[in-house]
């Protein structure tokens, strides 16, 4: 029975997935109808305490948001959540000062480096913020705008699975994430580092979305890189788990592999 059960499960979900992509999210619609009732009780509840009248209720100033009592406290998108964390750690742990960074969260793993380094931000898109310490720079992935062997800390997380698709205005190019790679290296100083995370399991597809790599495929395409560390989030997404296993990363279903990778000074050996 209970494997019947968690087939049937894995069945909703998916459901719940391919039909939330083209459409929208139905669990979030029962959400909203579900607060509704509350929107209601809380409204009137609140006219007939508000004696003073003070921040009277104004229906042109109505913004309904009761269905967030459905969320969990402080809802986070784990892998970024956890990654974020990680990576700016060992940023700050090795004292780097000065960070390049490609298409990763501003408002997560970027916003804490700010509180201790410089960043210079690259994406393909506007960024339309302006921030103390913050560089903006307009580049592709796939044709960087720096000079070679000139950046001695490069950073791109949950990026490198979607370049090629076309998802964020980029080409659509299928070899677009093994260009970045080149691109990557020839960037890189010697003796500099590369803080990457992608996403890590049974190789495939899923389209227009991103790809999910063998995490052999990745170290294969920084072949010319030292594999300092690696680490994982796995599907319990509990933690991110220390010095983890390809084998481990590859059993994934949707995993999120953190390398870092250090250019050799002198020939790869």
């Amino acid at each position: 029975m209970p494997r019947r059960y968690n087939a049937f499960k894995a069945l909703l979900s998916k459901c719940r997935r391919v039909f939330t992509n083209f459409f929208f999210d139905p669990w979030d619609m029962l959400k909203r109808w579900c607060g509704f009732h509350y929107f209601i009780h809380n409204a009137i509840a609140y006219t007939r305490r508000n004696s003073g009248h003070s921040f009277p209720i104004s229906l042109r100033d109505l913004y309904y948001h009761s269905f967030d009592r459905f969320e969990p406290a402080g809802s986070v998108l784990i892998h970024y959540f956890l990654q974020d964390i990680w990576a700016a750690r060992y940023v700050h742990d090795h004292h780097l000062t000065h960070v390049v960074d490609i298409g990763s969260r501003i408002d997560g793993y970027i916003s804490h480096l700010l509180t201790f380094c410089r960043v210079t931000y690259v994406d393909i898109r506007p960024l339309g913020i302006y921030v103390e310490n913050l560089e903006f720079v307009s580049g592709d992935i796939t044709s960087l705008p720096f000079k070679d062997n000139s950046i001695g800390c490069l950073s791109s997380l949950h990026v490198l699975e979607h370049i090629g698709l076309g998802r964020y205005g980029d080409p659509v190019d299928p070899e677009g994430y093994l260009k970045a790679a080149k691109e990557i290296y020839r960037v890189l100083a010697p003796g500099g580092t590369f803080v990457l995370s992608t996403v890590v399991g049974q190789e495939k597809l899923c389209f227009d979305a991103h790809r999910i790599f063998d995490p052999s495929t990745v170290r294969t395409m920084f072949s010319k890189l030292m594999l300092e560390k690696f680490s994982l989030i796995d599907d319990a997404g509990e933690k991110v788990i220390e010095n983890a296993s390809f084998k481990d990363a590859k059993a994934c279903r949707y995993g999120c592999g953190i390398f870092i990778f250090i250019k050799p000074k002198g020939p790869l050996t």
